[in-house]
């Protein structure tokens, strides 16, 4: 005769079958749970204050001024700070966005001014530091600290760099917002697509997590990934379409290691206070 399986049975049978994806899930806990001891405090709060100058052909101009807090990786242990220029200086990203909004060409016009730049660490130390590098092709900003801190800050590795393929989940860590104390978070990312030569990039899935552009991320052996910024393209009349809110133009991507790695060799030393005095006016750019 054939038995039916009781209910118990059937239950117990159940558990064990899920026992592989448990194993995995907590495999992958581990591993981010071990990244993220490990490099924590390599992610700073960078705070900022922004003064946006705006205007639009017959509405006049318009100026606001404001205090931001931004997510910044430390890749070296002097202070060096790296970060998503478009969360800091956002204009050409606004303007990007308006240029895609029609196929009428938006003349907007906006400078943005940034001052009071802090690294915001850990133990509540407020380190002054100037934004001494901005690539706008890659959507990188690097400050440093105005005064060489007392000891060696926690820095990310750049030259232990990893790849990674669609579909691979990566770790990714962020400072929370004041609210939270500024606690350290830590997410996981899937690999959604990588972007096509000349230029290697990742894309990362669309699921909401705490992750920032600024965020580093790390595949699962520890080595770091790169860095979450903003790709834009410039496209007249792509609109945002009905359902998609985000500029067709625009797309948030992790920069590998080893292009914030370059661009960080290029960083100089930031100013002195006479040094500022005497500098000429104008950011300046890599290109």
């Amino acid at each position: 005769m054939r038995h039916t399986p009781t209910l118990g049975v059937s239950i117990l049978m159940s558990l064990l079958a899920s026992l592989p994806s448990l194993s995995q899930a907590d495999e992958l806990a581990d591993k981010g749970r071990e990244i993220f001891r490990k490099n924590q405090r390599a992610v700073v709060t960078v705070q900022v204050v922004v003064k946006m100058k705006f205007s639009l052909p017959g509405m006049g101009g318009q100026a606001n001024e404001s205090k931001q807090d931004v997510t910044g990786t430390v890749v070296d242990p002097s202070g060096l700070t790296v970060l998503a220029l478009s969360s800091c200086e956002p204009g050409e990203m606004i303007q990007s966005m308006m240029a895609g909004m029609s196929d009428e060409d938006v003349k907007l016009k906006m400078e943005t001014e940034l001052s009071d730049v802090k690294l915001l660490l850990e133990d509540g130390t407020e380190l002054p530091a100037d934004i001494v590098l901005r690539d706008k092709d890659l959507d990188l900003a690097f400050v440093r600290p105005v005064t060489k801190p007392a000891s060696q800050m926690p820095a990310l590795d750049l030259s232990k760099s990893a790849t990674a393929q669609v579909l691979d989940q990566v770790i990714t860590l962020n400072r929370l917002g004041k609210a939270t104390g500024r606690a350290y978070a830590a997410s996981v990312e899937r690999i959604s697509a990588v972007g096509p030569k000349p230029r290697l990039y990742y894309i990362p899935g669309s699921e909401m997590t705490s992750t920032a552009l600024g965020s580093p991320a790390f595949a699962l052996d520890g080595n770091v990934l790169g860095v979450f910024v903003m790709r834009s393209v410039n496209q007249q009349g792509g609109g945002m379409g009905m359902f998609n809110f985000r500029p067709q133009g625009l797309t948030t991507i992790i920069l590998p290691a080893a292009d914030i790695a370059k661009a960080a060799r290029q960083a100089p030393q930031a100013k002195t206070g006479d040094e500022k005095k005497e500098e000429p006016k104008g950011p300046k750019e890599t290109k």
